[in-house]
C-alpha cells in the first residue's frame, strides 16, 4: 500500500442535523425515567411477559416522542428553505403556514412571507419600469446602442436598427468592429461628426459613457440626427437676419426715397422757387445722414459676422486693465486691483469686450455723475471681471443681447452682442443685471481658467 500524503485532507467528522441533534437529546433526556421505570417494573416481581411487553411500550412511547419532536423541529426549517429557494429562484408565491402567534419560529415565518410580498410589489415595480424604459427606447428618435465589456452588442432600439439597416435581433451579441462602430467608442464622450451609415448620412450628435453590469464596465453609445434639426435653426437664422436688414434698409430707405422725390418735384417745376438752393441742401444732407447710418449698419453687422476665433495666449490681468482704464478721460474710470493673476486668453478680444462694456457704463452715469470702476475676482475654476456702475440701472434687462437694438442714441445695438460672442468663444459667460443697492448696474465677463 502506498503511504497516504501529509497533506492529504483529513476526513471530516460527520456532524448530525439540527433536527437529529434535538431528537437525540430529547431521547437522552427521557432516558434516565425510561431506566428507572424499567428497574421500579422489575421491581415488582410481574410476570415476564408482562415485564417484557411494559418495558417495550415504554421503550416504543420514548422512541414515538422522539420522532415527533424531530418532526416538529424539523417542520419551520424546511419550510423557511423551501421559500428561501424559491425567492432564490424568483417565485415569490410560496407562503408558509402560521399555527400559532407569538412564538419566535411564527415570528421568523410571518417575516419571511413579508418579505416575499415586498419581493413581489418590487419585482412587479421593476418589470413595469423596465415595460417603460423598453417603450421609451422604442419611441425615441436617437439610436442607442449598448455593448458588453467584450465588445459585444446587448441592447439595441429600433432606431439604432434603422440606422445600421438591419433587424435588432440580428444585431444582437455582434461586435462593435464588425457593426463600424468601434471608432465611435473610443472617441470623445461627445461629439458632432458627419458620416454616412447604412441607415442614413448626415451630421450626428454622438455620446458615449460607461455603466456597470454585473461588475463590469458596459458602453453605451447614442447617436442623435442633427440634420434636421440644423436647416430649421438655418431657416429661423434667415428669418431673422432678413427680418433685421429689412427693418433697417426701410427705416434708411423710406426717407430717402421721400426726399428724393420731393427734391425731383422741386426741380422738375417750371420755375425754381427763390430757396431752393436751401432745400436741395438740406434734403441732400438728410439723404447722406441716413447713408452714412446705413453704411454704419452694414459694417457694424459685418464686423459682428467676422468676429474671428480667439488668438489664445498668457497675459497678466493687471496690465492689460490699467491700460484700458488709461484709455479713458482721467476720472471717468476707477481700476480696483483684484488679486495678482495671469490668463490664457485671447487679449484683444477681451480689451474689445471691456472696453465695450466700461463704455456702456461711462454712458450709463452721463446724467447721473455717478463712479464706474472695473475689478476681477479669482474663483476656483474662473475670474470674474467685473464693471460696476452708479448708472440709472438695466430698465429692459430682456433686450440686452437683441441684436442692433439699443437706447442709446447713435448706438449700434450690437456692443453686448459681440462682449457675450467673446466669452462664449473663450468658453465664459457674460450676464448684466442691476445691483443689490438698485443704484447702478454691474456686468460680470467670466472665463475660465486654462
Amino acid at each position: 500500500m502506498r503511504p497516504e500524503s501529509r497533506n492529504a485532507p483529513s476526513p471530516r467528522k460527520r456532524v448530525p442535523a439540527h433536527e437529529d441533534a434535538l431528537a437525540l437529546l430529547a431521547f437522552a433526556g427521557a432516558l434516565p425515567a425510561l431506566i428507572a421505570a424499567i428497574w421500579l417494573i422489575h421491581s415488582l416481581h410481574l410476570a415476564a411477559a408482562v415485564e417484557i411487553v411494559t418495558v417495550l411500550a415504554l421503550t416504543g412511547s420514548c422512541i414515538g416522542v422522539t420522532v415527533l419532536i424531530r418532526r416538529k423541529a424539523a417542520y419551520p426549517w424546511r419550510t423557511m428553505s423551501s421559500m428561501l429557494e424559491s425567492v432564490r429562484l424568483g417565485d415569490y408565491s410560496v407562503r408558509a403556514r402560521i399555527r400559532g402567534q407569538g412564538d419566535s419560529v411564527s415570528d421568523a415565518l410571518s417575516e419571511l412571507n413579508l418579505l416575499g410580498d415586498a419581493l413581489r410589489d418590487r419585482r412587479l415595480e421593476a418589470l413595469e419600469v423596465n415595460e417603460l424604459l423598453s417603450t421609451v427606447l422604442e419611441e425615441i428618435d436617437a439610436a442607442i446602442f449598448a455593448f458588453s465589456a467584450a465588445g459585444r452588442m446587448r441592447l439595441v432600439n429600433q432606431a439604432g436598427a434603422r440606422l445600421l439597416a438591419e433587424r435588432a435581433s440580428d444585431l444582437m451579441d455582434r461586435g462593435a468592429e464588425e457593426l463600424g462602430l468601434a471608432p465611435l467608442l473610443n472617441s470623445r464622450p461627445s461629439s458632432v461628426i458627419d458620416r454616412s451609415f447604412p441607415g442614413g448620412s448626415g451630421r450626428w450628435a454622438v455620446r458615449h459613457t460607461t455603466f456597470r453590469a454585473s461588475g463590469l464596465p458596459n458602453d453605451l453609445l447614442v447617436i442623435s440626427d442633427l440634420t434636421h434639426e440644423l436647416r430649421e435653426e438655418e431657416l429661423l437664422a434667415w428669418q431673422r437676419l432678413v427680418r433685421v436688414l429689412g427693418h433697417e434698409l426701410n427705416n434708411s430707405l423710406t426717407p430717402i426715397q421721400s426726399i428724393a422725390r420731393s427734391l425731383d418735384a422741386l426741380v422738375s417745376g417750371p420755375e425754381l422757387p427763390a430757396d431752393w438752393r436751401d432745400d436741395v441742401l438740406q434734403g441732400l444732407a438728410v439723404i447722406a445722414a441716413r447713408s452714412d447710418a446705413l453704411a454704419r449698419f452694414v459694417s457694424s453687422y459685418a464686423r459682428l459676422a467676422r468676429l474671428p476665433a480667439p488668438d489664445r495666449r498668457r497675459f497678466e490681468i493687471a496690465p492689460l486693465a490699467e491700460r484700458i482704464v488709461n484709455m479713458f478721460p482721467v476720472g471717468s474710470v476707477e481700476l480696483v486691483p483684484g488679486p495678482s493673476m495671469a490668463l490664457n486668453a485671447d487679449p484683444d478680444q477681451i480689451e474689445q469686450a471691456l472696453i465695450n462694456l466700461l463704455q456702456n457704463a461711462v454712458d450709463a452715469v452721463a446724467s447721473t455723475g455717478g463712479r464706474v470702476w472695473l475689478t476681477w475676482q479669482a474663483g476656483r475654476e474662473s475670474i470674474d471681471l467685473r464693471v460696476q456702475d452708479e448708472g440709472t440701472g438695466l430698465a429692459n434687462p430682456a433686450n440686452l443681447f437683441v441684436p442692433f437694438f439699443t437706447t442709446r442714441p447713435g448706438g449700434s445695438g450690437i456692443g453686448l452682442v459681440l462682449c457675450r460672442r467673446i466669452a462664449e468663444g473663450h468658453g465664459g459667460s457674460l450676464t448684466l443685471e442691476n445691483r443689490p443697492d438698485g443704484q447702478g448696474c454691474v456686468a460680470s465677463l467670466r472665463l475660465a481658467l486654462e
